[in-house]
């Protein structure tokens, strides 16, 4: 069956058209996307504005057209921390759904972790073993290890790359003192649930999905997206310190004219980086292997894993 499913984050909104059919692998047909940016119409005391409502109704309707277009028989909707986190998010979501027809899931910051790790898991298989799972979204980090396909922890806390951009950084670049307390506060943080996390065992595969890490490996030499998701990208923690520091340098322009970094995620990719650097310092890891899958795809087969069999 070809579905819809609505990505609503907290930098982007994306809807993805897939072929899907249980015991197969989904297959992208169609994607449309819109930098959104809902975290920074955060406002007064936490509440998304009217713009920012306004301006995701019109993608919904714009989106639910589109789905129409392209054969979609179902669309699923989730959205993560900007509307879990906005006081009037559920208000917000009965006027959508009362104005659109699609009801939109708001999932933990625990499912989000999930769901990334059953993504992963089934990317990869269960050669791999004990898999540990990061993910920077633009509110949150998720970190998730375990077995099976759901992990024995999961963890997500508000590290996310866009929020810790607006919440430390005043300037472009940011003056040295409010990289280094980031990096101070970061990694703090970080710190308390190292212990939490690899009690259960040291990994056998470190994976981390989602923009930020997939733009952090491009401009360390992993390969462009455009020679496909089956090509192997790494992440080493030796470039990610070297590109930390040089990152940290460059203002938003020069950032945007690295490989694969888009001007509108250029100004959130230092504190990126700084969160990135210090979850594989703490967790002692050399390489992190990149999975072109994540919570998206987690979403999708948790749906069809619910479908009966044919």
């Amino acid at each position: 069956m070809r579905l819809g499913v609505l990505d609503i984050g907290s930098n982007t909104v994306h809807l993805l058209v897939v072929d899907a059919h249980r015991g197969a692998q989904p297959l992208p047909a169609y994607s449309h996307k819109a930098e959104l940016r809902l975290a920074e119409h955060l406002d007064d005391g936490e509440r998304l504005s009217e713009k920012g409502e306004n301006e995701l109704r019109r993608f919904i309707e714009e989106s639910l057209r589109i789905a129409e277009d392209k054969g979609v028989e179902d669309v699923m909707a989730f959205a993560t921390s900007a509307v879990r986190e906005a006081v009037n998010g559920e208000e917000i979501l009965a006027r959508t759904r009362s104005a659109t027809g699609v009801d939109v899931q708001v999932l933990s910051g625990q499912d989000e972790a999930r769901l990334t790790f059953l993504a992963v898991r089934r990317w990869f298989g269960w050669s791999t073993g004990r898999l540990l799972v990061l993910d920077i979204g633009g509110g949150s980090l998720e970190i998730a290890s375990g077995m099976e396909e759901a992990p024995d922890v999961a963890v997500s806390m508000p590290l996310g790359a866009g929020r810790l951009t607006r919440e430390w950084f005043t300037a472009d670049p940011p003056p040295g003192r409010e990289a280094r307390a980031l990096r101070k506060e970061v990694r703090a943080r970080i710190g308390r649930i190292v212990g939490d996390v690899v009690r259960y065992g040291r990994p056998d595969h470190a994976v981390a999905t989602s923009k930020t890490f997939r733009q952090l490996a491009r401009i360390a030499g992993a390969a462009p997206s455009a020679e496909g998701a089956s090509v192997r990208r790494v992440l080493r923690r030796a470039d990610l310190s070297r590109w930390t520091e040089r990152l940290a340098k460059m203002g938003n322009a020069d950032r945007a004219a690295l490989p694969g970094v888009s001007a509108g995620r250029a100004p959130q990719l230092l504190a990126g980086a700084i969160v990135a650097d210090a979850t594989m310092d703490l967790f002692d890891l050399e390489e992190l292997e990149i999975c072109p899958w994540a919570l998206r795809e987690g979403v999708i087969l948790r749906r069809l894993d619910g479908m009966p069999g044919s």
